[in-house]
């Protein structure tokens, strides 16, 4: 008999041929669809509806953040966060102008110069800053080094709340960053690809960590708090939105079917999902960071919202590897970053924290 060609067939056969099956934990990315995001897109797909965004269901989401930051702001929908952190800081330079960053930041390491390529050449400076995060001195050294002709004028502050490093910005490191970006004539964008997780981890209102901070232009993750795919970008100066749609156009991030971006939007916004997936992912962090202190091992940074650093040998992260954990060491060697997601268990973390006791203990 033939062996089966099924699509369950085959994966018991991939299944069987691995040694250990993965466990993730490097990324919110490696999550899956939330059932509240689901279920609104295969609603969304009952019925045919407009395209380009002019359908019922990108009407109803926009109108959702509208109140969820009680503003009336401007809505965009793009396919990911590149584009979205890319083409809104184009929106806000011309091509001689710069944008204040931190180093860490994740349109300096990981974008592939997308900032710089949509903006057409606008510079990006980078600063340090305890924690990853950006301070108004550093903001201040950087105004103020040069003013000649020869030099990318500064135009835009940067932040990512919550920062690449799994910290937080208080609400007065936000306005104290406002004051200053406001004396200079700054204007300022928020990554936001763990925004959520943010709101939930200081127990904020959105409007409270953006606009009312004088944040301009938020690029809003929901592919990290459920979603298949698809970024929200709030303009909260509507002025800055002027021919944005043709910014998105022109870069491909125009989706034909709009409705499929937009009903899993509302379906986080309208459960309210949005923010219990974040408490969710924090207190898995949390409890993994509880964990791994009983055991002696040490965090590298304040484990503020889903993400945890951890200290460990390099040939105990190879056994973990063995094990099937999957992680990143991009903080250089001797650290590791776990991400907790909306669906991560109280049964994986233990399960982690098990063999992180395991791999110490063997000699090495």
């Amino acid at each position: 008999m033939a062996p089966s060609t099924s699509p369950t067939g085959s994966l018991e056969v991939l299944a069987q041929s691995l040694p250990t099956q993965p466990r993730f934990l490097a990324s919110d990315n490696t999550s899956g669809i939330c059932p509240e995001a689901l279920e609104y897109m295969l609603i969304a797909n009952r019925e045919d509806d407009l395209a380009y965004g002019n359908d019922a269901w990108t009407e109803r989401a926009t109108n959702q953040f509208r109140e969820l930051f009680e503003t009336d702001c401007d809505v965009f929908f793009v396919f990911n966060g590149t584009a979205a952190n890319s083409l809104a800081l184009a929106s806000l330079c011309q091509s001689y102008h710069s944008v204040i960053c931190h180093e860490l930041a994740h349109i300096e390491t990981d974008e592939c110069g997308g900032p710089e390529f949509f903006s057409n050449g606008s510079k990006l400076l980078n600063v340090s800053g305890p924690h990853g995060k950006v301070t108004p001195e550093s903001i201040e050294r950087m105004v103020t080094r040069r003013h000649d002709i020869h030099y990318p004028q500064p135009r835009v502050v940067s932040i990512t709340q919550a920062t690449e490093l799994g910290t937080l910005y208080s609400l007065d490191e936000l306005s104290a960053i406002q004051d200053t970006a406001r004396a200079h004539d700054l204007k300022i964008h928020m990554d936001g690809a763990r925004f959520a997780n943010a709101c939930a981890a200081l127990d904020v209102a959105p409007a409270e960590m953006t606009w009312k901070r004088g944040v301009d232009v938020l690029c809003f993750s929901g592919t990290k708090n459920g979603t298949a795919f698809g970024e929200a970008i709030l303009f909260f100066d509507r002025a800055l939105a002027r021919d944005f749609e043709y910014r998105c156009k022109q870069a491909g991030q125009l989706a034909s079917k709009m409705r499929f971006i937009a009903a899993p939007w509302l379906g986080l916004l309208e459960s309210g999902a949005w923010r219990t997936n974040a408490l969710h992912a924090n207190a898995m962090a949390k409890r993994l960071v509880e964990g791994v202190a009983r055991l002696g091992v040490n965090t590298m940074f304040p484990a503020e919202a889903n993400a945890v650093f951890l200290e460990l040998p390099v040939r105990a992260q190879q056994r973990l590897r063995d094990k099937g954990w999957t992680f990143y060491t991009f903080i250089g060697e001797g650290g590791v970053r776990f991400v907790c997601s909306w669906n991560t268990t109280v049964e994986l973390i233990d399960s982690l924290v098990d063999d992180i006791n395991s791999v110490l203990a063997v000699a090495d």
